[in-house]
């Protein structure tokens, strides 16, 4: 029966996918930096806010962009397989590569900020210590890793737990907002009065305020990594889309007109946390509640962060680039391996400050990936007319995606020319210090291939059943 079957099996619904892509999109940003678009907009206050819908749109775009693998290569890991089979095994690797580091990377930082926003409140007066810091770290990464190997029923739980808790503090600020600008009092109307007759940002600041509200909206790819486990998803990744991204925008534009209402944009550029001092000034018996609501969000994050990545080896596993460990499952049906690695690399780079730092450097390597996606997509178009696509994203997008990742991999360079930035490339590069003998060579490791019997054993794991591809 296929209950009996050890298998990623397709249990994400609309209802699920929805909120998995609305916990991707909506992290952090919207609580502590929306003061980045105002800054570049050069305070002009009725451009920051169409600015905002402009990244909605661009986030549109690229997430539709994505809609256009997931659905034509419906499995787990898509995007990286989606590259093997457009640019063959060494793009893929290298991408795998990259991967295997950002991924944990991510995880370590995304567990420092959780523990720094939840330690914060106890020390009022000063920075909190950096042992305690670190512990609760660990704890976080570690008990998001048990999760995680547990199935995935108590991720999405837990998940939408925390995104409800996220959406009531973001629409109690959008609610007060809106109240406070109905009844119309002079100081919360008169920033929206002639908001456009101030001074308007030269071109290059424009752009910049573009991609500082572009950052919030990030994370709109994410069923790249989890195609495999959706419910039909033909018609639930557009009906999931169409339903976040739109939803996530008027959020995002209430939040901000509630901003506005209560702050003057001076006041915003000097706050390095907008929505608590927002509270300060509205609601001060809930100050305490928005940290709260920031440690939620990012604990989400970190639990889909985990989800994710771990398809991804998992999915390299099954395609030969990774031990074959890698390509098991526990009675779960959840990766354990792929967990297991991802969560120790993660509690390496806490432990080892200095590695977290390389993931802000990691970062411009993703929109190389980006590129190279978008290029996929018309290269396989052309050279596979007649591959089976249900959905195809409208021909122009690709090009725009294209462009805007070309420019915030060009940018840094020129802007901003610095040596990590070859040291991240030689990283990448240092990938084929590994594809040449394992990968292209094919030698085989037969001490390993004795270990991964014992490994097997000891941890419960087995070689998935063979699913119906769909």
């Amino acid at each position: 029966m296929d209950k009996e079957k050890i298998q990623l099996k397709r249990i994400f619904g609309y209802c699920w996918s929805t909120s998995f892509l609305i916990t991707n999109v909506i992290g952090t940003g919207i609580f502590v930096a929306p003061k980045g678009v105002l800054k570049y907009s050069c305070m002009n206050v009725g451009l920051s806010l169409c600015i905002w819908t402009v990244c909605a749109l661009l986030s549109m775009m690229t997430t539709l962009c994505s809609a256009e693998i997931d659905i034509t290569f419906p499995r787990s890991g898509a995007h990286y397989y989606f590259l093997k089979r457009c640019f063959g095994n060494l793009i893929s690797f290298l991408n795998l590569w990259t991967s295997l580091f950002l991924g944990p990377g991510l995880a370590a930082s995304q567990a420092l900020l959780l523990a720094e926003y939840s330690i914060e409140p106890f020390y009022p007066s000063c920075s909190a210590p950096k042992l305690p810091k670190k512990c609760l770290a660990l704890a976080v990464l570690w008990t998001v890793g048990i999760l995680n190997s547990r199935g995935v029923k108590e991720v999405t739980w837990l998940q939408t737990a925390s995104l409800v808790l996220k959406m009531a503090i973001l629409g109690l600020i959008s609610l007060s907002g809106v109240m406070l600008l109905v009844r119309g009092r002079k100081e919360n109307v008169e920033r929206f009065q002639n908001s456009f007759d101030t001074d308007f940002p030269e071109a290059s600041e424009f752009i910049e305020a573009i991609f500082q509200g572009y950052f919030a909206f990030s994370g709109g790819g994410c069923f790249t990594y989890i195609a495999g486990e959706l419910k039909k998803p033909r018609k639930t990744i557009p009906r999931c889309i169409f339903t976040a991204l739109p939803l996530v925008t008027i959020i995002y534009l209430l939040v901000n007109i509630s901003y506005l209402t209560v702050l003057t944009p001076r006041e915003i550029l000097s706050s390095d946390a907008v929505a608590i001092t927002w509270t300060d000034r509205v609601i001060p018996s809930l100050t305490w509640v928005i940290p709260f609501g920031i440690s939620a969000s990012i604990f989400s994050n970190l639990l889909v962060n985990v989800l994710e990545s771990s398809r991804v080896t998992y999915m390299a596993g099954q395609e030969g680039q990774l031990p074959l460990l890698f390509n098991m499952l526990n009675i779960h049906s959840s990766p354990f391996i792929s967990v297991l690695v991802l969560v120790t690399m993660a509690s390496i780079a806490i432990v080892s400050t200095n590695l977290t730092d390389l993931i802000n450097y990691l970062y411009f390597v993703v929109f190389i990936w980006s590129v190279l996606s978008m290029i996929g997509i018309l290269k396989l178009r052309y050279q596979e007319p007649n591959l089976p696509r249900p959905y195809k994203v409208f021909f122009p997008l690709p090009l725009v995606t294209m462009a805007i990742s070309l420019y915030l991999v060009l940018v840094p360079l020129v802007k901003s020319p610095h040596m990590h930035y070859i040291y991240v490339c030689l990283f990448v590069l240092s990938g084929l210090l590994f594809y040449i003998p394992l990968i292209y060579l094919k030698l085989r490791l037969v001490w390993f291939e004795k270990m991964t019997c014992h490994l097997q054993l000891l941890f419960n794991i087995c070689i998935p059943d063979v699913a119906e591809e769909q």
